[in-house]
């Protein structure tokens, strides 16, 4: 297990220095290392390292999640706010629109067309993030698309259940449980954020002026996603939270998040390439004529509504067309929300896992590409 680390952490290097000299995405590349590495593969990955994929994926997605919240200073909230949430509102309205409409013309039942609509709005932070990190560029157009991300999980969440709870309605059932469910996941998740961060905030960055310990960052990376794992909240949400708190309340702080910064990369490199060792090739090439039109029909809603959300929010005119074509990523979250509909609809599960694992191969392998043309275009635009 040992010796795979070691390769797989050398690979990794290896593959960030192909994506500077090429600028190919660096989280696609870990990916087909985990491909080839994995049991679509070479099978050379231990069992007992991918038993590790679970706990890294946690403690790697609570750090961007930090680092999401962390964006959220109150300037930047001044300067984009208005465009973060007519955007984010604009591409989850706009993809649950598009893709029921899409799907249902295709012929499938508008239960299962519903849910599948819904777990379409999800999106993938620590690929998006890490594509901009990468760029190497801060502008409007990336503080945006950081902030839309960070409260994405939250829209997502909250249409997901809403939309269970139609589906549930359509087929007799009265209950509210998946709203009650998501109330209390989304708003728990907030209740914790504010209780670890108030006073993170006030104590950390103390005994070194100006700038947190590491032994301070790991800390509160560890509590936050324990905590939200017992709770069972949204350890997303709970640490975008935390990082907004410390951000906005911190004061003392220079660069409250450094320490995060600098340890989360060997957590992510592992977590990209054991995400890739995890994808099953076999069910993308079976996903048929459905698979197709629920890519196409994706990626044409986060388009349209992008570019309405972005006129609607009156943002520059050379970023109007690439917010949707910034925002197609998709990954575990998605899977998350299809493990839950399919427990709820057991008659169409089976069609929900295949389906959004399948496509969910397909926009985390070429959706960093996306993101990655998009800031690069937005950016050649603003000089042309």
């Amino acid at each position: 297990m040992l010796i795979a680390l070691g390769a797989l952490f050398l690979s990794g290097l290896v593959a960030d220095l192909i994506s500077r000299k090429t600028g190919f995405p660096r989280v696609t590349l870990f990916l087909f290392i985990g491909l080839g590495a994995g049991g679509a593969g070479f099978d050379m990955i231990p069992p007992a390292l991918q038993e590790w994929y679970d706990a890294l994926s946690v403690i790697a997605l609570t750090m961007v999640a930090f680092l999401l919240g962390g964006g959220l200073h109150r300037d930047t909230l001044r300067q984009h706010g208005r465009a973060i949430m007519i955007i984010s509102l604009a591409i989850v309205l706009g993809t649950l629109v598009v893709v029921t409409i899409g799907l249902t013309a295709m012929g499938m039942p508008l239960g299962l067309a519903l849910p599948l609509a819904a777990i379409a709005t999800a999106t993938a932070p620590a690929a998006t993030n890490d594509v901009i990190t990468q760029s190497g560029v801060n502008n409007g157009f990336t503080q945006t698309i950081r902030g839309i991300v960070a409260i994405d999980d939250v829209w997502g969440l909250l249409t997901f259940s809403l939309v269970l709870v139609a589906v549930g309605q359509l087929q007799g059932d009265h209950g509210l449980e998946g709203l009650l469910l998501a109330g209390r996941e989304a708003g728990g998740a907030i209740a914790l954020g504010f209780a670890i961060g108030v006073p993170a905030a006030m104590v950390t960055g103390r005994l070194r002026d100006g700038e947190p310990l590491q032994i301070e960052a790991l800390s509160l990376v560890f509590l936050c996603a324990g905590l939200s794992l017992w709770l069972e909240v949204s350890f997303l949400i709970t640490g975008m939270v935390v990082g907004a708190v410390i951000v906005n309340l911190a004061t003392h702080h220079t660069k409250a998040f450094n320490e995060i910064s600098h340890i989360q990369w060997p957590f992510v490199v592992l977590f990209f390439i054991l995400a890739g060792a995890e994808l099953d090739m076999d069910v993308a090439r079976t996903l048929g004529a459905i698979g197709l039109g629920f890519v196409v029909l994706r990626t044409l809603s986060r388009i349209i509504s992008g570019w309405v959300g972005a006129r609607l929010a009156h943002v520059p005119q050379n970023e109007v067309p690439w917010y949707g074509v910034a925002l197609l990523p998709q990954a575990g979250v998605a899977i998350g929300m299809a493990l839950i509909a399919a427990q709820r609809f057991p008659a169409w599960g089976a069609e929900i896992i295949a389906l959004t694992i399948g496509t969910t191969v397909v926009f985390e392998i070429f959706g960093p590409i996306a993101t990655l043309i998009a800031i690069k275009r937005a950016q050649q635009d603003k000089g042309s």
